[in-house]
């Protein structure tokens, strides 16, 4: 294993067959990320007549206060989502220039377990730890 992680790292890019490997893997998210959106969607502009309109008014007040946060939640994971979508498909067009799995910050290849694991990342683990930790004040 030792010698595959310095072969990986010596590399400036992945092969074809391996941004192949990435690009369905992505796709494959990418379709349960767009049915997942539809879902979010549905649920946070749902305009069915399944409501409480032959409920008591204090239980109506009550469920209708429940619909908006739901709604309201509905609607910042629907965004979330969105962003998340945005990110597969930028990945895609990364592929596409053969620039896929270079940290922005090193050159670097990023390692393929944390692609497989986050296959939109554009950080390598080292550099995320970096931008997220202060330098110390000397």
């Amino acid at each position: 294993m030792e010698e595959n992680n310095n072969e990986e790292i010596r590399k400036t890019k992945y092969s074809d067959a391996e941004l192949e490997e990435f690009k369905q893997l992505i796709i494959t998210k990418l379709v349960k990320a767009n049915g997942d959106l539809v879902l979010l969607t549905e649920a946070y502009s749902n305009n069915s007549e399944n409501d409480t309109n032959d409920t008591s008014p204090t239980f109506k007040v009550l469920e209708e206060g429940q619909q908006v946060l739901s709604k309201e939640e509905n609607s910042r994971l629907a965004a979330r989502q969105k962003r998340f979508i945005t990110n597969l498909e930028n990945a895609l067009i990364r592929i596409e220039n053969k620039t896929y799995g270079v940290c922005r910050v090193t050159g670097k290849l990023i390692n393929k377990e944390r692609l497989r694991a986050v296959p939109h990342a554009t950080l390598s683990i080292d550099a995320k730890n970096k931008m997220a930790t202060p330098d110390p004040i000397n």
